[in-house]
């Protein structure tokens, strides 16, 4: 089963691999885009067949993050934004979920890493939580997960410089599991999803419940937390600045805002 840019796979052994499809763009994510990861976590968490999720993305990136050239978000239907609705299927998600991941993890891309169980990167992966230079502030509960899986002072550093991290990084800081080869991440989480899947799921489902519920009411707390603050920045000066700079390709001047 697939959408255009939501690619999924259900193996004989149970894994869904749900794979994030718009390479021409490094996978960087519309309305659209959100919308159909989002039904595809429904649909692993909904499906019995299915004992564990791979997220991976098209061609040689994870995602480039939000595209900043057709954001889109809004609900159009009367239901949550695309991104919300996605964030919604990823924390219901009672199933074990690893990720492959190499070439660029921007925003988006970076943030749902905290919400995979194992996270297998590849030597080219150059991850960044691009929020300050953006003007705006943290998604997907970033604000918690981010200081819960790195540390308070390695999450603030990250956070307030929009400082790129490097593999071996991301495996010190604990936010990947293991680096591999490029040619091999892939592989290697497949192999790890399968063998999760071969133990009941009602174990594998009860154990995550177990791990994830400490923490369930929090991340609801700095997801909304996060909305207030991006409903409050969103299209305010310095983020018109700094998409307009990215988009003409230069460097953004926010000390103007500071007279």
């Amino acid at each position: 089963m697939s959408t255009a840019l939501a690619l999924t796979d259900l193996d004989e052994a149970g894994v869904l691999t749900i794979t994030m499809n718009r390479p021409e763009r490094r996978n960087a994510m519309n309305a659209d885009a959100f919308r159909a990861v989002g039904e595809a976590f429904a649909r692993a968490q909904s499906d019995p067949g299915v004992a564990t999720v791979l997220l991976t993305g098209a061609g040689e990136d994870f995602s480039s993050g939000l595209d900043l050239t057709s954001p889109g978000g809004a609900a159009g239907d009367g239901g949550p934004p695309p991104f919300e609705f996605m964030m919604d299927a990823i924390c219901a998600l009672e199933k074990p979920l690893v990720a492959a991941v190499r070439g660029c993890a921007i925003g988006y891309g970076m943030t749902v890493l905290f919400h995979c169980d194992v996270v297998y990167v590849g030597e080219s992966v150059r991850m960044r939580m691009p929020f300050a230079n953006l003007g705006l502030v943290t998604e997907a509960a970033a604000c918690y997960m981010a200081p819960l899986v790195i540390g308070q002072k390695q999450a603030a550093e990250l956070l307030f410089t929009a400082d790129w991290v490097d593999a071996a990084r991301a495996v010190e800081y604990g936010i990947a599991t293991r680096a591999y080869a490029d040619d091999r991440v892939l592989a290697e989480a497949t192999d790890k999803a399968r063998q999760m899947a071969q133990w009941p799921t009602s174990s594998l489902m009860e154990m995550k419940r177990m791990l994830k519920s400490f923490h369930r009411e929090n991340v609801r707390a700095a997801r909304a937390l996060e909305s207030a603050g991006m409903a409050k920045l969103f299209g305010g000066p310095e983020n018109k600045e700094a998409i307009a700079a990215f988009i003409g390709k230069r460097k953004p001047d926010f000390r103007q805002f500071r007279k």
